[in-house]
């Protein structure tokens, strides 16, 4: 069974330095229908104006996942953690007994598009951690690239939760495959182009949520970014 999320019915919020669609309920938008997937609890597209971002705000007991896809950001957060997250890599972030960060653009010309992500953790209280890893194109180019899971190994980011998460970049044509194990479920979130999943089109911005299906196929319609997430 394969549920579509549009892109259209995404909640929006807009602040002039921040445009904001929500996947599920977030801050202002509540929508008693879409509070999250499994663990996932926020698939956030943002779109931040130079020299903006979210100032030192904290969270507690939350696996946060930023997805990169243009410009960059700078972090920094009350672990000591310092850094710029560029367009092509992958931040994760466990809040667990509290954190607080702030993340910012530091272009004065150029904007910058992110995914922000959030996931239920499998506990609380966890000790807070901080991870980041590049993600060439060329390396998602026609294939489920591993970018984030509880056993990520040491080319992807570690999360708390018995999640996978994978990311492909694929060309007008292109077909490609995904075996989903018995008892599992999955969301596909399409970051750019036009595609179908097992037949159903999909297009920039739209989610969908997926159970009881084993093989998943996806076709591009053109040059298409594609995020899936292997969930419990």
């Amino acid at each position: 069974m394969i549920t579509l999320r549009p892109a259209n019915d995404r909640g929006h919020a807009y602040h002039g330095w921040l445009n904001s669609y929500h996947t599920f309920s977030f801050a202002n938008y509540y929508d008693p229908d879409h509070m999250g997937f499994r663990a996932l609890r926020v698939i956030n597209e943002d779109w931040v104006k130079p020299g903006r971002g979210f100032g030192t705000h904290p969270h507690r007991d939350m696996e946060i996942i930023t997805y990169m896809l243009e410009g960059a950001i700078a972090h920094k957060d009350t672990m000591g953690n310092e850094a710029t997250v560029r367009a092509g890599e992958v931040q994760a972030m466990t809040a667990g007994t509290g954190v607080a960060h702030s993340e910012m653009n530091p272009s004065r010309v150029d904007e910058l598009h992110l995914l922000q992500i959030w996931l239920l953790p499998e506990a609380p209280g966890l000790p807070p951690s901080y991870g980041q890893i590049a993600v060439p194109t060329e390396e998602k180019r026609g294939n489920w690239r591993k970018v984030a899971g509880r056993n990520p190994g040491k080319r992807a980011v570690h999360i708390n939760q018995d999640v996978d998460l994978y990311a492909t970049v694929l060309s007008e044509g292109d077909r490609l495959t995904f075996d989903l194990r018995l008892q599992r479920h999955a969301w596909v979130q399409v970051s750019s182009g036009k595609l179908s999943l097992n037949g159903v089109s999909m297009e920039a911005g739209d989610g969908a949520a997926i159970s009881e299906e084993t093989l998943l196929e996806v076709q591009a319609h053109s040059d298409t970014e594609v995020l899936l997430f292997d969930l419990a």
